[in-house]
């Protein structure tokens, strides 16, 4: 009954007792064999560990990113105003200036938390400077995604809401004064189509990859060439380091990076020319009781334009600071459509300043010489259809055939009749391809429209119908389905002029960099139209012969001579045309040639050529010509 006996220091102890004794001390050296205390011991642990992971990821993986949040509360960086490049015309005549403004700017991070102090910040901005409600809640909206950038309020403040502002900081929290500039336009209605305008930046443009580097308080170039030349203009940015307090108040400059300003353009532009062809064309469609209309010149020796007119025009001045939903809407219901750009966009049937492009075609081909004669009786008759000529011109070669504009002629240059086989539409449509019909120029600002030139197969696919010798009557004398710009005839006028060289038009001639350094643009070769320059003066001599004895007469008592073609363009279904002038000079030496649209005009007349007549008199007689 009694347990074996051990010996243990000399004396005897019972194994029964020593084994509960070693038990106990057991329990006593380690109470973690106790399983709720093992538990516990686990659960403190793993919070350590993850507490100490945590500040381990805070402080070497996200600390870079939360130092720098850190920095922001109480450094920020200043953007200073960035002067953009000033653009001028081909003499140096400025066509717009950067004019200092006073912004209002609120910083949401600054501005009070609570919603009630909000409120009321939102009530006294509404009141005291005028600022649009919405305004305001598209701020607070945008604010969330990040509150350290900086929201215009308002744009050039006068004195007196400056000193408010500054004189009442308790009740504007987050509201501070920036200095900036906008953009003044010189002559806004006559330049507007070819510099557009700059504009506070939207949303959309913001988010867009291609605009980083941008702030939400920045203006981006939205039309012409301050869009098109937005890198050039733009300039650097700089900042000054500012340390602030808590409510975003300055409390000492820690340094400044200077801004660099805009690179300057310098335009092929014409000013004085420029303004001559607007006023000569809005006095023509006033007195006609027209409204739309265009104007292209182009340099033929270079494609540099002289002058690029749109009738309606604009005052780009709204934009650049910052226009109003009423006159907003005032130009966007304007049945005129003054915020398009006829010169470039406008796509119209060519009518007969088509015919050249023909001539060139039937020649090139062998299908006639340049004294086939062919007589026109005022039509031809294909079976129960008459394809009428807008007068009986009875027997013409080929250059009287483009002096006098005979339908005749160039139907059968175009389809065919009389032992004369014509051309046909896929050949047609690759020479006019050849004069840059069918496709942009490539001028240097955005927006321009393609043309149209259609073919057999087109036509079935989208009209499901066949090609008839009718569409090729029609197209030969510019009619039908073909549409191009005034910018697209005025190239093939200067194509014609010159021999057969396409240049790529463009506005900006040379670059100044904010150094001083000046870069040129040098002429740009698109293609040669592949004409053999014989050809070409044959056609040259018609042109000639639409002055001196053609439909254009009233241009032969101007300083120097002139060739061009007249052209009227049926469109609808009614009798009303559009009236095309195409014309380059001096005939010998070409220096410009030009392109005059008037729209819509009520009567099938040469409307343009008084138009060209008032431009080429001031150009050759009355200016004081400047060296070119």
């Amino acid at each position: 009954m009694f347990g074996k006996k051990s010996s243990y220091n000399g004396g005897e102890i019972d194994d029964a007792v020593l084994t509960v004794t070693e038990r106990e001390a057991a329990r006593l050296e380690w109470p973690l064999n106790r399983s709720w205390v093992r538990i516990y011991f686990f659960l403190a642990t793993t919070v350590i560990a993850l507490l100490f992971g945590r500040g381990a990821y805070l402080n070497v993986v996200q600390g870079e990113k939360y130092r720098a949040i850190a920095e922001q509360n109480s450094i920020r960086r200043v953007p200073l105003p960035t002067p953009r490049g000033i653009i001028y015309d081909r003499f140096g005549v400025p066509l717009v200036r950067n004019m200092p403004s006073v912004d209002a700017v609120l910083v949401p991070f600054d501005a009070p938390k609570d919603e009630g102090a909000r409120a009321m910040l939102t009530q006294a901005l509404v009141q005291d400077l005028g600022i649009s409600s919405d305004v305001m809640a598209d701020i607070w909206k945008n604010a969330k995604k990040n509150p350290l950038l900086p929201s215009v309020l308002k744009k050039k403040l006068t004195q007196e809401e400056v000193i408010a502002i500054l004189s009442r900081e308790q009740a504007f929290p987050g509201i501070s004064i920036f200095k900036s500039a906008y953009r003044e336009y010189a002559d806004s209605l006559l330049f507007s189509h070819i510099l557009g305008y700059e504009g506070k930046i939207s949303e959309s443009e913001y988010e867009d990859e291609e605009n980083k580097g941008y702030l939400p308080t920045d203006s981006i170039g939205k039309q012409g060439l301050e869009q098109s030349y937005e890198n050039e203009l733009r300039g650097v940015r700089g900042f000054e380091r500012m340390e602030v307090d808590a409510l975003g108040r300055t409390k000492k400059s820690l340094g400044t990076v200077q801004s660099q300003p805009g690179n300057d353009l310098f335009l092929s532009i014409d000013a004085e020319l420029q303004k001559k062809s607007f006023d000569a064309l809005q006095s023509f469609l006033d007195a006609k009781k027209l409204k739309r209309g265009a104007v292209v010149a182009i340099d033929p020796r270079d494609g540099s334009v002289r002058a690029l007119v749109s009738i309606p025009s604009f005052d780009n001045n709204l934009f650049a600071e910052g226009i109003g939903s009423a006159d907003y809407q005032a130009l966007i219901n304007d049945e005129s459509k003054p915020l398009f750009n006829r010169a470039i966009a406008g796509e119209y049937p060519p009518g007969s300043t088509f015919k050249p492009v023909i001539a060139a075609g039937a020649l090139s081909e062998g299908l006639i010489t340049e004294n086939t004669v062919i007589e026109s009786r005022g039509g031809i008759q294909i079976g129960n259809f008459f394809f009428g000529d807008w007068k009986a011109h009875g027997f013409t070669d080929l250059r009287r055939a483009i002096a006098v504009s005979s339908d005749v002629y160039f139907y059968s240059l175009g389809g065919g009749y009389g032992g004369i086989t014509g051309l046909g539409m896929t050949r047609m449509k690759a020479y006019a391809e050849r004069f840059g019909y069918g496709a942009p120029t490539g001028i240097d600002i955005p927006g321009e429209g393609n043309g149209f030139l259609p073919s057999p197969e087109w036509k079935k696919e989208k009209l499901g119908e066949r090609w008839y010798i009718g569409d090729d009557y029609h197209a030969s004398i510019g009619q039908g389905f073909i549409t191009a710009t005034p910018i697209q005839i005025a190239n093939m006028v200067a194509a014609i002029a010159n021999g057969g060289t396409m240049y790529r038009p463009r506005l900006v001639s040379q670059i100044r960099s904010a150094s001083g350094n000046m870069t040129a643009r040098e002429p740009e070769v698109s293609r040669s139209v592949g004409i053999d320059d014989r050809i070409l003066k044959i056609i040259r001599e018609g042109m000639r012969e639409t002055v001196t004895e053609g439909t254009a007469m009233s241009l032969s008592g101007l300083p120097v001579a002139i060739a061009g073609k007249t052209g009227t363009a049926q469109f609808g279904t009614g009798k009303k045309t559009h009236g095309w002038f195409a014309s380059f000079a001096p005939y010998e030496v070409p220096e410009l040639a030009m392109v005059v649209l008037v729209e819509n005009q009520e009567e099938d007349t040469y409307n343009a050529v008084p138009v060209t007549k008032e431009i080429y008199e001031w150009y050759f007689r009355d200016r004081s010509k400047k060296p070119l």
